[in-house]
């Protein structure tokens, strides 16, 4: 899954991993990709890192080839990494447009499409072969950026709102190879981009560029009042929504978009 070394995803991979799962652990720094890795193992799990940009060229092929030459195949797919640049439309440059939707919808893209022959072949050697049917999984994550939009956030609400729409689409191109195709809307969830102040200086580096994260306080607390549940939720909570789209249980759930957002965003 990509973005898997830290917050959400670190706790989406740590999930699978627990139920039975073989992750293949990204991020762009591959310091905490290996910590994760390192931690599935530790309790038993199976983890390879496949650390760099999801938004490099080759990254999917990457990705995807990955997970077949370490584990065989490729039975799950989250599409989690992403971060946040905002600006309100007027200030907005061409690259703060162009980079939040490279990250947050064409890489899932190119990641999806590397992962069709891979997923293809293996369904028709499978039913030639007379083995039962496997139900294969694609889980897409948007924000409630992207079912409603948000002041401040056009690019990352377009593209969010754009995953809606991939998924939805794939859902009828793969569904004749038994695989479901879904996508997990966060709420609120408390993480390093949401739990820093916007008055401080907490920076991420993506790239070798500083940008600027965090929530004014006085919005955080208005935006909790907000939610029916009365608080933010955590990473493991997101996680859960993503891995109910991974069990038996949903197998014949596809197309789908769910809001994990405590009761907020619906």
């Amino acid at each position: 899954m990509s973005g898997s070394g830290r917050g959400i995803g670190r706790e989406i991979a740590l999930k699978l991993a627990g139920a039975g799962a073989s992750v293949v652990v990204n991020d762009l720094d591959s310091d905490v990709a290996k910590q994760t890795a390192a931690d599935i193992e530790a309790t038993g799990g199976k983890a390879v890192v496949c650390a760099g940009s999801v938004t490099d060229p080759e990254f999917g092929e990457r990705f995807v080839n990955t997970a077949v030459s370490e584990f065989g195949g490729l039975h799950i797919v989250v599409n989690n990494a992403g971060y946040t640049w905002d600006n309100v439309v007027q200030k907005m440059s061409d690259q703060q447009w162009d980079d939040i939707l490279d990250v947050h919808l064409k890489a899932p893209f190119r990641i999806l499409r590397a992962a069709q022959p891979v997923i293809s072949a293996a369904v028709k050697a499978e039913r030639a072969a007379g083995a039962p049917r496997v139900t294969r999984k694609v889980v897409n994550i948007s924000s409630v950026a992207g079912t409603g939009g948000n002041a401040g956030q056009i690019n990352y609400s377009s593209a969010k709102a754009g995953i809606t729409g991939l998924t939805k689409t794939l859902a009828k191109e793969w569904g004749r190879y038994d695989v479901t195709v879904n996508c997990v809307a966060f709420g609120l969830i408390r993480t390093r981009l949401t739990e820093a102040s916007a008055d401080g200086d907490a920076k991420i580096d993506v790239a070798g560029r500083q940008i600027k994260v965090g929530v004014n306080p006085e919005i955080l607390a208005a935006a909790e009042r907000g939610i029916p549940l009365g608080r933010a939720g955590t990473p493991a909570e997101a996680a859960g929504s993503v891995y109910m789209f991974c069990i038996p249980e949903s197998d014949y759930v596809s197309g789908q978009v769910i809001i994990c957002g405590g009761g907020w965003g619906g």
